[in-house]
């Protein structure tokens, strides 16, 4: 008996060392997103609360998230490298960027989806890229690194040639989607063209002399990953419950909107303020394949990762996307 008291003695300490590890993890953090419906399992988790029931089942008690939203990626990635946000949600260009410049030091957590971005034009001369002149201004969210300003250097390359890859770089401007949005709007803006994304480019093609000039898919061959969670591996290291419990939180946040797309737009409408009726959200929804791209898997990020290594803005190509996520994503099934 006394040897088996012992032997309780030392399992309870052998606990009781274990729990002090899972209370040291935060219980306040703070996750960035940028306007749209792409952002979409990002407004269910919120409304549902996904990531705090997740971490309190995992163990952490008590979590509470703040959620801010940034009118581009840049913002945020500069967020999370001075240490102001813990997680970002924002696109594969960003993340692979900040991958490369802390030399592994920011990695992906999860996608969350993976619908097509498409550039339009309110200007009737402008049908394609190649009537695209020095004269003409493209909105992007972010100047060079944004996903919508690296497509514009994939497509130049495909069309004009590798020493064209810049070609389209002079001609973008920096704005934010709702900006870029009231700009198309307005006739006498000179901004005419908005590489945009949901759902502001389907509002957009809805206006009078609106049109699409070419969009990711086209442009990719292929689909891409528009929204990833991604967090410095340091924040990973000493927080994995809450990594876990973002990832199972979003798996979720997936399953609610395919099954009640109603009820996952009026959470995006509750936290975003967009006016659009949910009507139209749900006609957008109802695009061909839309709703089945809010998706967990990576897509077309190597693709990505090879033009941004080609010329020369990431200085280590990766050998697989698993490089840039964390090892307990790698059963994502991504490319």
């Amino acid at each position: 008996m006394f040897k088996f008291a012992r032997g309780l003695a030392a399992i309870a300490a052998v606990v009781g060392m274990a729990l002090p590890a899972v209370a040291q993890e935060k219980t306040s953090i703070s996750i960035t997103r940028q306007p749209g419906i792409l952002y979409l399992a990002s407004h269910v988790m919120e409304t549902q609360k996904l990531i705090e029931k997740e971490a309190d089942a995992l163990g952490v008690k008590g979590v509470t998230v703040e959620w801010r939203t940034f009118s581009g990626g840049g913002a945020q990635t500069d967020a999370l490298l001075a240490g102001n946000v813990d997680i970002v949600n924002t696109g594969t260009g960003n993340l692979l960027l900040l991958w490369d410049r802390t030399k592994g030091k920011v990695k992906g957590i999860i996608t969350s989806s993976a619908q097509p971005v498409i550039m339009v034009s309110n200007d009737p001369r402008i049908k394609s890229l190649d009537d695209i002149t020095p004269q003409d201004k493209i909105a992007v969210p972010t100047v060079g690194v944004s996903t919508q300003a690296i497509l514009l250097q994939i497509a130049a390359a495909a069309k004009y040639g590798d020493d064209q890859v810049k070609k389209f770089d002079a001609n973008t401007v920096q704005l934010g989607h709702p900006d870029a949005l009231a700009a198309i709007a307005n006739p006498n803006h000179e901004v005419k063209n908005h590489f945009s994304a949901p759902p502001f480019q389907y509002i957009e093609l809805k206006q009078k002399g609106v049109h699409r000039v070419t969009d990711s898919r086209e442009i990719l061959g292929g689909g891409l990953t528009q929204a990833t969670f991604f967090t410095t591996t340091e924040f990973a290291e000493k927080n994995p419950t809450l990594v876990k419990a973002v990832r199972e939180a979003t798996k979720k946040a997936i399953v609610s909107i395919k099954a009640d797309p109603k009820a996952a737009l009026e959470s995006y409408k509750k936290v975003s303020g967009d006016k659009t009726s949910i009507d139209d959200l749900i006609s957008i929804l109802n695009e061909p394949g839309f709703i089945d791209d809010y998706r967990t898997d990576p897509q077309g990020t190597m693709k990505f990762a090879t033009h941004l290594h080609k010329i020369g803005t990431l200085k280590t190509m990766p050998a697989a996307w698993t490089d840039y996520y964390l090892p307990e994503s790698a059963d994502l099934n991504g490319n």
